[in-house]
């Protein structure tokens, strides 16, 4: 009886083990939807923002990069780098080195002619 028992155990065991594995699987599949749709929502959210009350220059003088900054905005007196966080989204480490890099003045202009 008990080597029964213990069979028994170990066999519901596993299949415990086997329920909990798929719903971990289930899980991870839609926490990627949920990140995957998040994206696709801020890719779309980032070609709209020039069209938004709350984007400050002229969308004809903004222009679409995505990555590692979102637009480029081309002002006559100044160029504005613009980087669109939707949520709770942050600054990749690149995007913050860029932003540093404009803060302490380290931004060049560079002409090459092709002969």
């Amino acid at each position: 009886i008990v080597l029964y028992l213990l069979a028994y155990m170990d066999k519901k065991n596993s299949e415990l083990q086997n329920d909990v594995n798929e719903w971990i699987s289930k899980y991870n599949a839609l926490l990627s939807q949920k990140k995957s749709s998040e994206v696709r929502t801020g890719q779309i959210a980032e070609q709209m923002i020039p069209f938004l009350d709350n984007f400050k220059h002229n969308p004809k003088k903004a222009h679409f990069l995505g990555n590692p900054i979102d637009y480029v905005v081309f002002e006559d007196d100044k160029v504005v780098f613009v980087e669109v966080k939707t949520g709770g989204a942050r600054l990749t480490p690149k995007q913050k080195q860029i932003k540093e890099n404009v803060e302490n003045n380290r931004v060049e202009s560079e002409t090459i002619t092709i002969k």
